[in-house]
């Protein structure tokens, strides 16, 4: 097997094992997949953001195929996400695009961005029971029109933050579903989600694509791997319990967010020379 090989091999690895979270819990896509590629491989921040999203809109395409079958989506739910989601999305990439994507402050505002993305949703992840505990009741006082417009609000901030960092759809998404709909079981919140991540990656993918931010074969190889991943991941989520799970994740994702934060990306040598060697 030759360096190539190998390299592409591992990245079908990566995308398997990302996808198998995302299914089993929803969350673990971008907050995983898209430091993977900047720690582990070498790829700029903006190149690893563009390419997970697109890798996301695929993938998540796949777990909502099941998730759809198990009747575990509220397509309710799914619209109004969206409907504020994919407008700021395409703002914010209007916005990107007034950048140069590649250059070095681009570099350290995703890598910042992402870094305090990562620790909100670690968090999220650790401390959702007492968050959802203590603002029930308030929402419990919300009337069904306020909830629509929650959910919608609540989708535009996830698309601004998916779109600078990918992270954001995943635990965040699902802790405001929970918030908002107590009595939706968790497996249509999960599903709920993960179909709401299909058309909200799909707009800042293509927009990455546009500003020329995407690995494709780097995406190719990642979605050999997911596609089974989220698949088996998907089809395992109803009978699995998530919290030993979610703690899990919530862990590496502290210590993933506190390499990001003490510098430890690659240096700017290592990054050209990491992006030759797969191309």
């Amino acid at each position: 097997m030759s360096a190539v090989q190998s390299v592409q091999f591992l990245y079908s690895i990566s995308g398997f094992f990302v996808g198998l979270l995302v299914g089993l819990t929803g969350v673990g896509g971008g907050a995983l997949m898209t430091p993977v590629l900047i720690l582990l491989f070498g790829i700029h921040p903006a190149t690893a953001v563009g390419t997970d999203l697109l890798y996301a809109a695929a993938t998540k395409t796949a777990g909502s195929l099941v998730h759809g079958l198990n009747r575990t989506i509220d397509w309710r739910i799914v619209r109004r996400l969206a409907s504020g989601s994919v407008p700021t999305t395409i703002a914010t990439i209007f916005l990107l695009s007034r950048l140069d994507i590649g250059s070095s402050a681009a570099r350290q505002l995703i890598t910042l961005a992402l870094t305090i993305a990562l620790f909100v949703t670690a968090l999220t992840l650790i401390f959702r029971q007492r968050i959802v505990a203590r603002l029930a009741l308030p929402v419990t006082a919300l009337s069904s029109r306020q909830v629509a417009v929650l959910t919608v609000i609540g989708g535009a901030v996830i698309g601004v933050l998916v779109s600078i960092t990918s992270v954001g759809a995943g635990a965040i998404g699902v802790t405001a579903l929970v918030l908002l709909y107590p009595k939706l079981p968790t497996a249509k919140i999960v599903g709920s989600d993960i179909a709401h991540a299909v058309p909200l990656a799909l707009a800042a993918g293509i927009g990455h694509w546009y500003l020329g931010s995407v690995d494709w074969p780097v995406f190719l190889s990642l979605i050999v791997g997911s596609i089974p991943g989220i698949l088996l991941g998907s089809y395992a989520a109803r009978h699995i319990p998530d919290t030993a799970l979610r703690m899990a994740l919530a862990a590496i994702l502290i210590v993933v967010a506190a390499k990001l934060t003490f510098g430890l990306l690659p240096s700017s040598a290592d990054l050209v020379a990491a992006q030759a060697a797969h191309h």
